[in-house]
Parts: structure tokens; sequence; C-alpha cells
């Protein structure tokens, strides 16, 4: 009997393993970041910058198709020469059946989420030079208040909130929530409402994405971007548009929009460049107009070679960033 029950408990747990998926992916990159900004402090212009990022996703399927999963990261990275060291992330959980994916925890956010939020897309780390160079460039960064949505951490706990997402043949939907339980910012309990979508038709792509911040007892703020992205043939053309209603509770809104453009050189560099407009009568320190541009170069393996430099926008006081080095993915 104790056989019989010992092979049958071996056959149980072999069928899970079977239909389970367990996989391991990451990538490193390390190299020189310049930043004049830093000229006058004791971390210095010019530094290294290096990130190492192990992905650990798992996923099972049961006898209806519905697929079970979660995803979590270590990752170690270092900036202005001060060296880290490795941690785990909070866990981001899925359920996903028919086109539909709920995600609870370490939600990624549909602002985040948004199709075209980051348009220099080609690059390897969505923005220029090797660690994106503070992602200038992301016309929903204004003010110096970057990243003002719900998103994936990987390094963090995240915001323990919730999401849906529904992905089409040529069209998606993504709502996300997460509750001032969970969320805080100068120890007030903060709430992010937000929805984003997509649209494609042909060589074209229409993205709008909307975030409602809530800061219990101090402000509200509203945040809108608009982007098309086509291919032309011989480049690929982004047109983004942001804005952000009172902000800072001031009752001031501010606006940046960019232009983004992408050539292939050959079969295995890439450079694209860009330029934006920010009106920002909250920060006249951001206020202005800001460029860069970026070359790849594709070695095969998974590795790239990567450099870039931009202009961020500064009312005539704007600041320079050059970046270069490696990143390659396994």
């Amino acid at each position: 009997m104790k056989k019989v029950l010992f092979l049958t408990t071996a056959l149980v747990a072999s069928a899970s393993m079977a239909a389970a998926d367990v996989r391991l992916s990451g990538y490193g990159r390390f190299g020189l970041d310049y930043n004049d900004a830093n000229s006058n402090t004791a971390t210095g212009s010019t530094t290294l910058t290096s990130r190492l990022r192990l992905q650990f996703d798992m996923s099972t399927e049961t006898d209806g198709g519905v697929t079970f999963g979660a995803r979590f990261r270590m990752q170690a990275e270092s900036r202005d020469n001060a060296a880290g060291v490795g941690g785990i992330n909070g866990a981001r959980f899925f359920v996903r059946a028919n086109g539909f994916t709920l995600g609870v925890g370490n939600i990624v956010g549909a602002f985040e989420g948004a199709t075209g939020l980051y348009n220099v897309a080609n690059t390897p780390t969505a923005d220029i030079g090797i660690d994106g160079a503070g992602f200038a460039s992301v016309t929903a960064n204004m003010g110096g208040n970057a990243f003002n949505w719900d998103a994936y951490s990987s390094s963090g706990a995240g915001v323990n909130g919730v999401e849906v997402i529904y992905s089409g043949s040529n069209w998606g939907v993504h709502v996300s929530y997460s509750d001032a339980s969970t969320n805080t910012l100068g120890g007030e309990g903060e709430t992010n409402a937000a929805i984003s979508g997509f649209y494609t038709f042909g060589d074209w792509t229409v993205s709008a994405a909307y975030n409602d911040e809530e800061r219990p007892g101090t402000f509200g703020r509203d945040l809108t971007m608009i982007s098309v992205i086509g291919d032309l043939g011989f480049m690929d053309l982004t047109v983004s548009y942001a804005s952000g209603e009172n902000y800072e509770g001031l009752g001031l809104d501010v606006s940046k929009v960019g232009i983004y453009a992408g050539f292939d050189i050959g079969a295995a560099t890439n450079v694209i460049v860009y330029v934006t407009s920010e009106d920002n009568p909250y920060d006249l320190g951001h206020d202005g107009t800001g460029y860069g541009f970026n070359v790849a170069h594709d070695l095969g393996g998974g590795v790239t070679l990567t450099a870039g430099a931009r202009e961020a926008s500064g009312n005539g006081a704007n600041t320079t960033t050059v970046q270069a080095g490696a990143y390659f993915r396994f």
C-alpha cells in the first residue's frame, strides 16, 4: 500500500512539474556616466554606473486553460560611484485567460504600461545611454517630479495594487488602482487610479493614458499623455504630448511635447534623436527645450554597445549627461 501511495504521489508531482513553467532571465550593464550637475559635488562629474538583474517568471495552467503566474527579481546596481548590494523585490501575481490578465501586488500600473510612454524604445534602457540618464526624454516626467504614477518596482515592495489588462489583435486597455494604505509619500496616504489604451492601424499606433493621483488632505493631480507612433519605412517616428493639472496643488498646469526619430544604419546599428519642449510655470528650472541622441550597436549574442547624450530642459541652465557602456541579456 505504501508503495502504491508513493508511486501515486510521484506521478502527481511529476505531472505538476510538467505543467509548470519556471524561467530565469535578466541582463547586466556597466559603463561611464558624465553629468555636469555633479561637477561641484563630492561625487564628481564622471562616475561608474552598473546593474545586474536576475528575473524569475513562474506560471502553470489549469485544465481549463487559465494561467496562474508570478514574477520577482533580484537586482544589484551602483550609481554615482556608490557600490550597491543585491536585493529581492516584491512579487507580482497574475491570472490570465482569453486575452484578459488580472494582476495584483507589485503591479505594472496602467500609466507605466502605456504604449509610447518610453519613446526612445529601441535602446536597451528605453532612453539614452547606459542607464536612461534620468529619463528626461519621457514627456510625462515634468517639473523634476519623475514617475508620479504606479509602476513595477525592481528593488522595492511595489504599491500592492490591482490591475486588469486586455490585449486584442490590434488594441488593448489597461486599468490599475492602488490605495492609501499601501502607497505612502511624505507620510501622507496616496492613491493612484489609472487607465491606458492603444489602437494600431497599419503602421501607426495611437496611445493614450490618464493617471489620477490623490494625497488625502493635500491635493489631487491629474496626468494625461497622448502618443502617436508610426513606421515611415526609412525611420520610426513618435510624437508625444503630456499635461499635468494642478501641479503640487498650486493650481498650475504644466505640459511637455516630444518628437522622436529612429534610424537603422545597416543591420546592427540604430540611431535615435529627440527634442522636447516643456511649458512649466510651476518649476522654471525645468522649463524650456531638451534634446538628445543615442547610438546602439548590436554585437550579437544579446550584447549591445550603447552611447548617448542629452541636454535636459532648464530655462537656460540645462544639464548635460553623456553615457556609454555595454549591455548584455541572458
